[in-house]
């Protein structure tokens, strides 16, 4: 309680006020003392805000919804996103080093990589990177991932997109575009006209290592045969991660891929991206991580890394 009091008096309680969507709120929420998002935020971007996505989201009528104002040094990830419950954004999914605060229902740890370059894109990634925040900054449903005609008239502008005129009046047909619409439209459009359609062939898949500390000590068996056998200790837990990125779909494979596939589970299609060798294992960390690195593939040695 002392190092939240310290957080509030450094960036100063109108301030605090003012960052925040509902000051009446409280920033401990009732029955278990939990810290709010503002709190997160505050220590994460040093401003109060209570959202997670990038900047702020304009509702029309002179209400707004706050959300992380620039670039963070530390950023985060959370369980929520992984049920559809939140979206978070890039100023937190893509922070200055590759450590990320992972919130999950009650608890929080802390997901980090030694090797700075597991947050670098190539071409192509940062293409969409770049497009995917053009869109979002027209997004005024809450990350609903739907944008108006209006919007998306800016996207193509600040992202220098060039659709034919049939395809493009087919996107907008509808009256508004969905982002998974989009995104496909964009495979098929040639890389020259601002798409995402390489003639060089698929992104290459990303192989890397990352870390997953939680504090809260656990029961673990610390083999002694001297001692004559085997016996419990507590101890905070570290669990090392190998990590799989598959190359991206084309539209091509993503027909045949994922809608053919429509007998095999959601986990067979993962399993089936694994290299040769590699047994995909599955925790609710793994949903964190594919929140920031789609279609992921984790393993690990020992027991599951937790996140509660």
């Amino acid at each position: 309680m002392l190092f939240l009091i310290s957080a509030l008096l450094s960036r100063g309680l109108e301030d605090i006020q003012a960052d925040r969507d509902d000051p009446s709120q409280p920033l401990v929420t009732a029955p278990f003392g939990h810290a709010s998002q503002e709190i997160v935020n505050l220590l994460l971007c040093g401003e109060a805000v209570p959202n997670v996505f990038d900047g702020k989201m304009d509702l029309g009528g002179g209400m707004s919804l706050k959300g992380i104002p620039n670039n963070v040094e530390v950023g985060f990830l959370t369980l929520l996103e992984s049920l559809n419950l939140c979206k978070v954004g890039l100023y937190l999914k893509c922070p200055k080093w590759p450590i990320w605060v992972v919130g999950s229902e009650s608890h929080y740890t802390v997901l980090f990589a030694l090797n700075p370059n597991v947050q670098e894109e190539n071409e192509l990634e940062e293409r969409e990177s770049k497009i995917r925040r053009a869109f979002d900054a027209q997004d005024q449903s809450g990350g609903g991932g739907f944008i108006s005609v209006e919007g998306f008239q800016q996207v193509l502008r600040d992202t220098d997109i060039n659709f034919p005129s049939d395809k493009l009046e087919d996107l907008c047909n509808a009256g508004i575009i969905v982002w998974s619409e989009f995104w496909q439209a964009l495979l098929q459009l040639d890389k020259r006209a601002g798409g995402m359609k390489d003639p060089t062939g698929l992104m290459g898949k990303k192989q890397f290592t990352i870390f997953h500390f939680n504090g809260i000590a656990k029961s673990v068996l610390n083999g002694n045969a001297s001692a004559g056998g085997s016996c419990p200790i507590q101890r905070p837990r570290l669990c090392k991660l190998n990590v799989t990125v598959p190359p991206r779909w084309t539209q091509d494979e993503y027909l045949a891929d994922v809608v053919s596939a429509s007998t095999s589970s959601k986990d067979d299609i993962i399993l089936s991206l694994a290299p040769p060798g590699q047994t995909n294992q599955h925790a609710p960390l793994v949903d964190c991580i594919r929140t920031r690195w789609p279609r992921a593939v984790c393993s690990w040695v020992g027991d599951v890394p937790s996140i509660v």
